[in-house]
């Protein structure tokens, strides 16, 4: 199976996943990126820059992106064939990801933006993926809340369409590299995202 892999900040975690699911993937994983940095501006436009650089390869057998990529917009422009499956995996979420104290945009009421993109994104997917059944279950709860704040067609329903093509893929960790450098010890692992 041909895949591309959509990545609009690839950079530390999200390069790390995306290289090791292409390294130990069975499949043919084609990553289309841009660099890790501007991450409001990757989400907004990373799907038209992502969309471009599609334009010139043959179309894939599956689109695999990531929670960073607008995907609702990505399929609209890049005219993707509904026939192609999309999968968006979440590392994070904009709605449950704890704002920087000094990001003026909260006080702005400027972050439902961020939020919505990955509303619509997992609403345009057909799977939705979550690295941990705690941040699957973190977002769907909070989806109802953010919605009621609109003034009207608060589309809840789609929260249940949402959860119903939704399932948890952890992350891989590549264990041999600790083992060679640490015999005999046990390597102790902290992750501090979404327990």
């Amino acid at each position: 199976m041909r895949i591309f892999l959509l990545e609009p900040f690839f950079g530390e975690s999200h390069k790390s996943w995306a290289k090791g699911l292409q390294r130990n993937s069975r499949h043919q994983v084609h990553i289309l990126s841009l660099p890790d940095r501007h991450w409001k501006w990757r989400m907004h436009g990373g799907a038209v820059s992502l969309a471009d650089q599609m334009q010139k390869l043959e179309p894939p057998d599956l689109i695999l992106a990531t929670d960073m990529l607008d995907l609702a917009t990505f399929c609209g422009i890049s005219r993707l064939d509904p026939s192609i499956p999309r999968i968006v995996y979440f590392h994070e979420n904009q709605l449950t990801y704890p704002w920087s104290p000094t990001d003026p945009d909260p006080a702005l009421k400027r972050d439902n933006h961020y939020s919505w993109i990955n509303f619509t994104s997992a609403l345009a997917a057909d799977h939705v993926l979550f690295n941990s059944n705690f941040h699957r279950q973190e977002f769907l709860n909070a989806l109802g809340g953010f919605l009621d704040q609109f003034p009207d067609h608060h589309n809840k329903h789609e929260i249940s369409t949402i959860r119903q093509r939704s399932s948890v893929l952890h992350l891989g960790i590549d264990l041999p590299g600790f083992s060679e450098k640490e015999r005999g010890v046990k390597p102790i692992f902290l992750w501090n995202h979404r327990w």
